[in-house]
């Protein structure tokens, strides 16, 4: 199929642009940009560097992808920005480039929404479908698994991670790591235990929750510090591979987890 490239948009002669692409008025795509089938830019986007957009993304109006990270340390060394299938990446994002001390690449995974005036900076590792609401705001080398969610307004610090199906209330400030299937809300951000809702929602079985909800309670009610917590669940429910998850998160944590 065909191709569309409005006569105001400036494409670069050497910028890769897949069948069935959209172009908008006043986009500007650099020589180093890769875009898939069916992307679909609607007006006044941005994209430079060393850029691949997937197949089926749509990228609205006003929207900067894979320009130099603000990172004062950044001498325009060559890195890059990696996003995935079926994004919607909403009016205002911002998505900067990686640098060399941070691994090189932001990377974005398939179908995220990233909502109107979101940032993901240098070297953010963002999953599979997550959800970053209104400026929600990501520091550089930031990690989110797949399927969670930051609310609006929220930030979270360089080198915290968010963990698998974790929900960050709107207007948090994330310092640590957010634990996998939790509620994090707050300045500074403080775990309200097991987004059982969520889970509900999205169809784990009671037994599941019943085992996570005892972890969490552990972890979070009980008298125990995190290492007895973590000797306590996995004596009593680490057979649950969704427990096993939050375990190994915890154990991975340079930063620590809010609690």
């Amino acid at each position: 199929m065909s191709t569309f490239i409005h006569a105001s948009a400036i494409v670069h002669p050497d910028a890769a642009i897949g069948d069935d692409c959209h172009i908008g008025p006043f986009c500007s795509i650099g020589a180093e940009v890769r875009l898939g089938a069916g992307v679909r830019l609607d007006s006044h986007v941005v994209i430079d560097g060393i850029t691949t957009i997937g197949d089926g993304t749509h990228v609205y109006p006003f929207v900067s992808i894979g320009l130099g990270p603000q990172d004062l340390k950044y001498a325009g060394e060559a890195t890059s920005t990696e996003i995935g299938l079926r994004n919607q990446i909403r009016e205002f994002v911002t998505i900067h480039r990686g640098t060399v001390g941070g691994g090189g690449v932001t990377r974005i995974g398939d179908d995220n929404l990233l909502m109107a005036q979101a940032h993901v900076a240098h070297d953010c590792q963002v999953g599979n479908s997550v959800i970053m609401a209104n400026a929600a705001t990501l520091a550089g080398h930031v990690e989110i698994a797949d399927r969670a969610s930051v609310g609006a307004y929220s930030g979270v610090h360089q080198f915290c991670r968010v963990g698998y199906e974790a929900f960050v209330g709107g207007y948090s400030v994330v310092v640590k790591d957010a634990l996998p299937f939790a509620i994090i809300q707050g300045n500074h951000a403080k775990c309200y235990g097991l987004n059982k809702v969520g889970m509900k929602r999205r169809g784990y079985s009671p037994e599941v929750i019943e085992s996570l909800n005892h972890a969490f309670r552990l972890l979070l009610s009980s008298k125990l510090n995190t290492t007895q917590a973590l000797e306590r669940i996995r004596a009593e429910v680490a057979d649950c591979k969704e427990v096993k998850l939050l375990l190994d998160f915890i154990e991975a944590s340079k930063r620590g987890v809010v609690k």
